[in-house]
């Protein structure tokens, strides 16, 4: 199983604001000023088969955050860098379209890279595909499969450095 979403035009996209806890070396991002309007609320945890956890948060159908739960073996990348992004607004469509909070569990391939300074991080999901860029908040880029729009990446940009060294 895997996320579809929908894209919609942005006129702006919200700042992110990362956060560290120190004793779990979970990293949250969070979206501020994201506004969603009619959908699920809820967490949509996207689990890797090395027992890694990715958390999308979601309000009123539009993710507001990310969470790195349990990070998956990060390899260093010389030169990673961001591809070129559109600014959009990512809808979670409801199975129903209501307004029901769920939590929505998946199991896929997650693999996690990073560049030398650990200042960009990119996740990437599932099987290696052509993927189209879009950037749901100043410093957070998802991938997405430009056929089926299903969630198949995400970066992370400007991340601030972790308070104990990287994560294994």
């Amino acid at each position: 199983m895997s996320v579809a979403v929908q894209l919609e035009p942005a006129a702006s996209v919200p700042a992110v604001e990362y956060r560290w806890d120190a004793d779990t070396d979970i990293l949250t991002a969070r979206l501020r000023g994201a506004n969603g309007r009619t959908g699920m609320s809820g967490s949509v945890e996207l689990e890797g088969s090395d027992g890694s956890w990715l958390i999308l948060d979601v309000a009123s159908g539009c993710i507001d955050g990310v969470e790195v739960a349990v990070w998956p073996d990060v390899h260093k990348r010389r030169g990673l860098a961001p591809p070129a992004a559109e600014d959009v607004r990512v809808v979670v469509p409801s199975q129903d379209d209501t307004r029901a909070v769920s939590a929505v569990e998946v199991e896929t391939r997650l693999l996690a890279e990073a560049d030398d300074t650990q200042r960009v991080i990119h996740f990437r999901l599932g099987k290696p595909r052509p993927v189209r860029t879009v950037r749901l908040g100043s410093d957070l880029l998802l991938d997405v499969d430009p056929e089926s729009l299903r969630i198949a990446g995400l970066w992370m940009l400007n991340v601030p450095p972790s308070p104990s060294p990287f994560p294994p």
